[in-house]
């Protein structure tokens, strides 16, 4: 995505909980002025990556791929309810981030797709000191939903870049 390439751009950076994909994507959507979407925002609590990741394609990825206007309700983990409403404008690049967000479904509509890893260990560590007491219960029960999700998507081989961080 550089600087003087007008052509609109969608970037898909996944993998597990933990990987860095966050810090990595806003990074990147930083330097290339592009719109960000975390799939941390759309999940609809602990048991959501399954729907957060198919709200992401459906009310995200396929209307700006079209060249309309996404629109996603985002979830507001203080009230554990639905939240407001975002808009992300067909004119800019776009860049998803997080588990679930390279999928069979949004693969086709990418111009670049990544996949982030680092050793368990690392991974645990880093989504604690992120995340404290409040993913700490939860740690197992998502780690099994990934398990699924990337089982059945093959996100990590659908990647065009996989970065260790």
């Amino acid at each position: 995505m550089g600087d003087g390439d007008a052509r609109r751009q969608l970037v898909l950076v996944d993998g597990r909980s933990g990987a860095g994909k966050t810090q990595w994507a806003s990074e990147l959507a930083e330097r290339s002025n592009s719109a960000l979407l975390s799939l941390d925002d759309l999940y609809p609590g602990w048991d959501g990556l399954d729907a957060g990741s198919w709200q992401a394609y459906q009310r995200g990825i396929a209307p700006w791929a079209q060249g309309r206007t996404a629109r996603l309700r985002t979830w507001d983990w203080s009230r554990g309810a639905w939240g407001a409403l975002r808009d992300i404008g067909p004119e800019q690049s776009l860049i998803v981030e997080g588990c679930g967000a390279l999928s069979r479904f949004s693969a086709p509509h990418a111009t670049a797709r990544y996949w982030l890893e680092a050793d368990d260990e690392v991974r645990k560590q880093r989504a604690l000191e992120r995340d404290g007491d409040t993913f700490r219960p939860h740690w197992l029960r998502w780690a099994l939903q990934e398990d699924r999700f990337y089982r059945l998507h093959r996100s990590r081989d659908l990647a065009d870049s996989i970065i260790r961080t």
